[in-house]
């Protein structure tokens, strides 16, 4: 009976070395995507920020040279807003096409494809 034991017991051993080296694996792809995940989320939370402070600081020189041009700053405030308010309308219209679509393939192309994007 001795003979017939040993060959089990070196197949349930590979078995569980089999199945701990799939959950590392698997750990360390989460890990991956998660990571890649994350950092292209901040970095575009990042240049969002940057991108915002650029648009306030031309909405605002915008202002001053639009109220300089009519004599009111008031009036230039809303022709300034009203453009933004076209922008705002554009990129709702849009907004599937420009955000959803290009998320849902970034995240296909992390989680299963290559991992250089």
């Amino acid at each position: 009976m001795d003979g017939f034991e040993k060959p089990i017991g070196d197949l349930s051993a590979s078995t569980k070395e089999y199945l701990d080296l799939k959950t590392d694996e698997l750990k360390l792809k989460t890990a991956e995507g998660l990571s890649l995940a994350f950092s292209k989320f901040f970095g575009l939370m990042l240049s969002i920020m940057v991108l915002m402070i650029v648009l306030i600081a031309i909405a605002f020189g915008g202002v001053l040279l639009l109220g300089d041009w009519i004599g009111s700053y008031a009036a230039g405030a809303f022709i300034m807003a009203g453009v933004f308010l076209i922008v705002l309308v554009v990129l709702i219209f849009l907004r599937e096409k420009l955000f959803l679509n290009s998320f849902v393939k970034l995240f296909i192309r992390i989680f299963y494809g290559e991992s250089r994007i």
